[in-house]
């Protein structure tokens, strides 16, 4: 039951029932229930803001991981892409280089991708940086691995157009690596170990024991066994064809002859110490049209891709050669 109110009439010195008009109640009753709004709405939008739903919780660790998982793969493709490049450059300035064809310039090799809309549906959202930088590096390997496989392809039909050209071109040690006593003393400026000054060294020094057996590289016919350069000592040179030579010096004897035909991994002679040497060894050159070349890019019959890596990055180093 509803309390009566009353108020004090002054001109009748009265108390009169206080009667609120049904308008007023009204609009009583909606500025309460406005002003009830207006703070619930208040208090719900800052919850929103500053609480987080166990939902949002859920999402946001989703959403974290994510990032981890696309910093990750931006990392492994990084890594894929060093060893893309690296089978690009040996492709280059080896394989193709060996079979005398035109190497791929890096203008086809890494070309970019036409249209400006490529990610646009990749667009929009908090991480669409990352998202469209990790599809950008994905799409550019994916694209210098085809070129690559279409290189191999044209690579593979060289080789089986060119036996002859593959039994004769250097491609092993002329030393076993058993039998090597050290790295080999690098293609490149180093140390005169007599002068002690710095001079280009034209080849690599195997070092081995005295009597060490040294082979053949590839396939030929020996133009020189003597030691008429007398720098060289007892040393073989061998003409393989297709403009590549091989030279092996400080020999202590030979085996072989001027004008005689010889096998890729045949017996050629023995590690000496004759001639401008500092100690036993081999000293082998390359030399391709008349150039000398650096011979670490003729090992490719002989080593494991890991061995191969290891003996370009210690012969690299700088040392004192041993002639």
């Amino acid at each position: 039951m509803s309390k009566i109110k009353y108020r004090f009439n002054t001109k009748s010195l009265s108390f009169e029932k206080d009667i609120v008009p049904l308008r007023k109640r009204v609009w009583q009753a909606l500025s309460y229930l406005g002003t009830g709004l207006f703070f619930a709405t208040i208090t719900i939008a800052l919850a929103y803001k500053y609480l987080e739903s166990p939902k949002e919780k859920q999402l946001n660790r989703e959403i974290a991981e994510l990032n981890l998982q696309y910093e990750l793969l931006n990392n492994r493709m990084g890594e894929v892409t060093q060893v893309l490049n690296d089978i690009q450059e040996r492709d280059n300035n080896i394989y193709r280089t060996i079979f005398e064809t035109d190497a791929i310039p890096a203008s086809i090799r890494k070309a970019g991708f036409g249209g400006v809309e490529r990610y646009k549906e990749l667009k929009g959202y908090d991480n669409s940086d990352l998202m469209i930088e990790s599809t950008q590096k994905l799409d550019r390997i994916s694209k210098q691995l085809y070129i690559q496989s279409k290189s191999f392809d044209e690579v593979a039909k060289l080789v089986k157009s060119k036996e002859q050209l593959l039994a004769s071109i250097p491609a092993i040690q002329p030393i076993s690596n058993k039998d090597l006593k050290h790295v080999p003393s690098g293609y490149g400026w180093r140390m005169d170990p007599i002068y002690k000054t710095g001079e280009f060294h034209a080849g690599l020094d195997f070092t081995a024991n005295i009597g060490t057996e040294i082979y053949a590289t590839g396939d030929g016919v020996v133009t020189t066994a003597d030691a008429v350069m007398q720098g060289y000592g007892n040393h073989v040179v061998i003409n393989h064809g297709f403009g590549y030579q091989t030279l092996y010096g400080h020999m202590s004897k030979m085996k072989v002859r001027p004008g005689q035909k010889v096998k890729r991994g045949e017996l050629i002679g023995w590690v000496g110490n004759t001639g401008r040497s500092t100690g036993p060894h081999v000293h082998y050159e390359v030399i391709k049209n008349g150039e000398k070349v650096n011979p670490i890019n003729f090992f490719f019959n002989d080593l494991s891709p890991a061995a191969y890596q290891q003996l370009i990055s210690l012969s690299s180093q700088p040392s004192q050669s041993f002639d």
